[in-house]
């Protein structure tokens, strides 16, 4: 399972979320995306934590907490799911 951290402040780091979140358990990876033209955070991360039980408690701790101002989203990532249509195109013949 991944972990969506959402409400972020464009101030945080990959270090940040990763030392938050080392407090209910250990962390295996801490994804960040950055927007391309601005080159700062998007305001959302994703988690993997080394048990399931510890994403829970990190989980049930984090979401709604306030951090650097903004009030956290932590919550299951979902899957991504294919665009309607599953992207494929026909082109008709003029």
């Amino acid at each position: 399972m991944s972990i969506y951290v959402g409400n972020l402040s464009y101030d945080v780091t990959r270090e940040d979320v990763e030392a938050v979140f080392a407090e209910y358990g250990r962390v295996g990876r801490v994804s960040l995306p950055m927007d391309r033209e601005t080159g700062r955070p998007r305001g959302f991360a994703f988690v993997e934590m080394s048990s399931k039980d510890d994403e829970a408690k990190a989980i049930e701790a984090l979401n709604g907490a306030e951090w650097m101002g903004r009030e956290m989203k932590v919550n299951e990532a979902k899957p991504r799911t294919a665009p309607a249509g599953g992207g494929n195109y026909s082109r008709n013949s003029f």
